[in-house]
């Protein structure tokens, strides 16, 4: 999935030994350095031959108006984009006043390196000039874990072989040319407009034609620079300041240059054989929501002083102190297998990047390293990057949560916009805004209330933080219980009553508007008792903070035997036919699609089939029921998750990157342990192998965060249903030692698996109960506990295939037999263009 020779297999580091400019907006990626609040793109500092110069800031942003080719009440109003912020990366070298140009320049040497126990971008490179001088040019970027708002870059040149002139050129540069306002590649008339082909592909980032940064407050003093800007519509503020300092035994002199889109200090150096100079860049950034630019400007001067007294040295001591802490209690070791080590290492500092310092921001889809799903929050956060926070690094998950509950107040006028009683939190967002204009697969997800509620119990089971709950995580719980009740309906027949929710869509894209989604319905049904359960808690336990809370949300003391009633009264959907649960109450009755028989060049199908063809047939984006079965797998029994894993599997596509970590949970569980594996891989080279294409847009923060768990939950088989820690182990056959660290309620737990044992140690804290496979243990730090493993269940040849379709038959009788819609065999030309701005197509989230 990665070629070996030019990315060759470390533990610790990504490497990279040959230049290519064909998949630079990959290697940008891949290479990036963030905190979860700023985050540099890989781009090489010479600023040429970028796929994308981006730096991004979490949650700076610009709002425009949806324009709706046909407008309905209750359409989202307002879009949020990320801003790409100015950028502070660039630093030119220049020798005999020849511009290093790395698609041009000839290469003796070439190395780059992300460096994930340092947390540092580093590259080597030595050039030979034109004029036939070797030249060593060695620099390192890092965005400081510790400090917020800080970033470090160090550029050192060395002409080896002759004396030569030297000029470095450091730069802050506002981009403003259309292309790079926001990231990413342009827009389709953007493309055609610079005689670029472009296909559709509603994954990217919206594009907006005006300026937006505003300069404000600019100057320099020295060796230091500060730019800053308003945006237009939203109003946000950023300011970005930087300051240097040279260190070479050559003549220099330096010259400045200060506008509102450009400040640069170049450096002149008469540099003499063999003699080094090195610049090193110390930069700040700062965002606010309307706090005046000059304000900013002043914080990050103070950001400046500070780093000035501590020393650039003294902050890359800091920065591997941090990421000692970070690994001693996030790492996953895969023993005899270097090259899943290196990619799972490299998952997991990417959570760190898109989460660590969020700080009450959200983790966006592709965390601080591109511009792709626009910088917007969705429920990833919650399914699939919250268990690694909440079980590792639990400030980081109590962070992530309070986004939402900061974010409540929109969410109920959101509900009484559909007019819905309590709250519903958008599908995507920035500022807390619903800003999907694709209301099918966007507004209709209903399910991320559940989501939202869910991640809160998960967390506040893990860590036992009944503050937060008490505080601000019970009043969600209410809010989103309230939205089921009104959305849902009581049907009575021969006199049962059952509850029904219609018009929704679940995690499947590909199926929309539907009625008793299965895994909206049981999520709901865990929300409403989770909610139901949390207030009776509150009443027992913390009388005054349950006042508290009944105060702010109005609660009614006959509102939670109302959540218990409809829960217990859910429909869940199942099919005695097929002996499976349908997807929904109309998903049996379509046509299959016959994904073995597709054309390659015909996926994703969001790319290749208008919305309505691909809703007519049985065929999924991601993994809907087999999600709900992990999810909730105390309600279903082994035979019914078989079962379910058997039907739909063929049928999922993997179009969407949230799918194959799920897939591989389950196929582990039921007892795929290949295929288990084989999806595993699938996620864990998503982004390093470009699996799905679209890496140039940035991470998919979501598969990292999913490899965790079907590392954890999947071959470690841990669950935590009902706030009880149990484990069913399903280790590889080829994995010799499984070992991780888990956070349980205050108790850190060294866990050792291997094919013939488990091993729990906890590190610290109190003693922790726990099952393996039925069997009650308790660890403490004085007696760990060894549990041995004679036989993890049964294991499957195969895969579940599309040929027993054959012999299925519909409730009505007919046969069920795989069809493939006719190929698209010709292209037909627009003729009108449609002003629409939006989210087309089925949102297109992976």
């Amino acid at each position: 999935m990665i070629d070996r020779e030019r990315f060759p297999v470390d533990p610790w580091r990504l490497i990279e030994t040959r230049y290519s400019g064909d998949d630079a907006g990959v290697t940008e990626t891949i290479f990036s350095v963030g905190n979860g609040y700023l985050g540099l793109r890989g781009n090489h500092p010479e600023g040429r031959h970028a796929h994308e110069h981006g730096t991004f800031i979490n949650g700076f942003h610009e709002t425009w108006p949806i324009r709706h080719a046909e407008q309905a009440y209750g359409f989202a109003e307002v879009g949020q984009t990320i801003i790409n912020a100015p950028d502070a990366k660039v630093m030119r070298v220049y020798v005999d006043d020849e511009p290093l140009s790395l698609d041009i320049a000839e290469m003796r040497e070439y190395e780059r390196v992300l460096d994930m126990r340092e947390g540092v971008y580093r590259r080597r490179l030595l050039w030979r000039t034109p004029a036939g001088k070797d030249v060593l040019i060695e620099d390192d970027r890092m965005v400081s874990f510790e400090e917020r708002h800080l970033a470090v870059m160090r550029m050192t040149v060395t002409v080896l072989d002759q004396d030569a002139p030297v000029t470095i050129s450091s730069q802050i540069v506002n981009r403003q040319d259309g292309e790079n306002v926001y990231g990413g590649t342009p827009s389709i008339a953007q493309a055609k407009a610079a005689g670029r082909g472009q296909t559709f592909d509603p994954r990217k980032t919206d594009k907006i034609a005006e300026r937006v940064l505003q300069p404000q407050e600019y100057w320099q003093d020295d060796l230091r620079s500060a730019l800053s800007y308003r945006v237009t519509e939203s109003g946000m503020t950023i300011a970005v300041a930087s300051d240097h300092t040279i260190d070479t035994e050559n003549d220099y002199d330096v010259r400045h240059l200060v506008e509102p889109d450009i400040a640069k200090h170049v450096f002149r150096v008469r540099a003499k054989a063999g003699v080094p100079v090195t610049i090193t860049k110390v930069v700040s950034y700062h965002t606010s929501r309307g706090v005046p630019p000059r304000e900013l400007v002043d914080r990050c001067r103070r950001t400046l002083d500070r780093i000035a007294i501590t020393g650039v040295d003294e902050i890359h001591r800091r920065q591997r102190a941090w990421m000692d802490d970070f690994w001693s209690r996030s790492d996953v070791r895969i023993a005899g297998q270097e090259s899943l080590q290196q990619a799972t290492r490299w998952c997991l500092f990417q959570l760190a990047q898109a989460a660590a310092r969020a700080d009450g921001f959200g983790v966006p889809a592709k965390g601080v390293t591109g511009s792709g799903y626009s910088g917007h929050y969705f429920w990833d956060t919650e399914i699939y990057v919250l268990p690694f926070l909440a079980y590792t690094s639990p400030l980081w998950a109590r962070n992530a949560m309070r986004m939402r509950t900061m974010m409540l107040p929109a969410a109920r006028r959101r509900a009484a916009q559909l007019n819905e009683a309590g709250a519903l939190f958008p599908w995507r967002t920035i500022n807390g805004e619903e800003a999907s204009a694709y209301y099918a697969a966007g507004t209709a997800q209903y399910h991320i209330n559940a989501d939202v509620s869910y991640a809160i119990v998960k967390y506040v089971r893990a860590t036992g933080d009944l503050d937060f709950m008490a505080r601000e995580g019970a009043d969600v719980l209410v809010e989103t219980a309230r939205l089921w009740t009104t959305l849902g309906f009581w049907r009575s027949y021969q006199g049962i009553e059952s509850f029904h929710i219609h018009g929704v869509t679940g995690p499947d894209e590909y199926t929309t508007v539907v009625n008793d989604n299965l895994f909206t319905n049981v999520m709901a049904r865990f929300n409403l008792r989770a909610a139901a359960r949390v207030v009776r808690e509150m009443v027992e336990r913390t009388p005054s903070g349950f006042r508290q809370m009944a105060d702010r949300v109005g609660l009614d003391p006959a509102e939670p035997e109302t959540w218990e009633r409809a829960a217990d009264a859910m429909h869940i959907p199942y099919s005695e036919n097929f002996g499976i649960h349908p997807q929904d109450s109309l998903f049996l009755e379509r046509e299959v699609w016959d994904l073995e028989n597709t054309p390659e060049e015909q996926r994703p199908l969001l790319l290749h089939f208008h919305p309505l063809v691909i809703y007519r047939f049985q065929v999924l984006k991601q993994a809907d029921v087999v999600l709900a079965l992990f999810l909730q797998g105390n309600h279903f029994t082994p035979e019914e998750k078989r079962a379910d894993f058997d039907y739909y599997d063929p049928l999922t596509t993997g179009d969407s990157t949230l799918s194959a970590v799920v897939q591989s949970i389950l196929a582990a569980e039921v007892g795929y342990q290949d295929l288990a594996h084989e999806y595993f891989e699938e996620a864990l080279f998503v982004d390093l192998g470009d699996l799905h294409r679209n890496s140039a847009d940035g991470v998919h923060v979501a598969s990292a965060g999913g490899v965790w768990t079907a590392l954890v939950s999947g071959f470690g088989g841990m669950r935590d249903h009902l706030g009880e820690l149990t484990f069913d182990p399903r280790l590889p056959v080829d994995w010799p030692e499984l070992a991780y660290t888990l956070q349980w309620r205050g108790s850190v737990l060294d866990i050792v698996l291997r094919r013939e044992e488990m091993r729990v140690t906890v590190r610290s804290g109190d003693p922790v109960p726990f099952e393996v496979r039925g069997e009650a243990f308790i660890a403490t730090a004085d007696d760990p506990v060894v549990v041995p493993l004679a036989d993890q269940g049964p294991v499957l040849p195969g895969r579940p295939s599309l040929q027993a379709f054959s012999q299925m038959r519909r409730d009505d009788g007919t046969s069920l037999e795989p069809t493939v819609p006719a190929p698209i065999t010709a292209s037909i030309p627009v003729t009108t263009a449609i002003p629409v701005i939006g989210d087309p197509v089925a949102a297109g989230h992976d």
